[in-house]
């Protein structure tokens, strides 16, 4: 186990975002599987190609622009560690965060075939709750993580936070999609 995590950090070291990516679609896609067999109880009936987009969304769209952003973060000095701190987690959380979360539900309603419009719903209807979540998760993840964790291990630690964050991702993404089906049927039926 040790020269697994030895040539892990390696890899983060050399090719960060390679590394990071590959991070990103395990844990989005773990996420999902964890969600649809232990929340959802889909069993047999898992939605292979919802774990597929989730996969896909971490490695190729999350893992890179979340690697590019810390890259940014850690290259900004501060006049102390504190205000190191405080302002890397309030850009995290204030500019960021707002943004990744509508990202995330407008790029998997056109994923799944929704097109605009449906991303304009799923996101007026999940951003909200979900922004204010994460930041009761992450902003205390985020303290931590720009306080004491060597900066080629930051994305580690969010990625370790974030496979629960991911089952609980997809399980909300799930939830809006079956909502918009149940207001689309309501609405053929008028």
């Amino acid at each position: 186990m040790a020269s697994v995590l030895r040539l892990y950090n390696a890899a983060l070291i050399r090719r960060p975002v390679f590394a990071q990516s590959a991070t990103a679609a395990f844990l989005f896609g773990a996420g999902d599987v964890i969600a649809q067999q232990v929340i959802e109880r889909q069993g047999k009936n898992h939605d292979f190609m919802r774990t597929a987009r989730l996969t896909f969304y971490g490695g190729a769209l999350f893992g890179p622009a979340l690697t590019k952003w810390y890259q940014l973060l850690n290259r900004i000095k501060f006049s102390s560690p504190t205000k190191a701190v405080i302002y890397r987690v309030w850009l995290d959380q204030a500019i960021l965060t707002p943004v990744a979360v509508g990202f995330f539900f407008g790029t998997m309603s056109i994923l799944e075939g929704k097109g605009i419009s449906g991303a304009q719903d799923r996101i007026s209807t999940a951003y909200t709750p979900t922004l204010i979540r994460n930041w009761g998760v992450f902003i205390p993840t985020q303290i931590i993580n720009f306080a004491i964790v060597p900066h080629h291990l930051r994305f580690l630690v969010v990625s370790v936070v974030s496979l629960f964050w991911n089952t609980y991702l997809s399980a909300v993404n799930a939830s809006s999609q079956q909502q918009e089906a149940i207001e689309s049927d309501k609405g053929s039926e008028k």
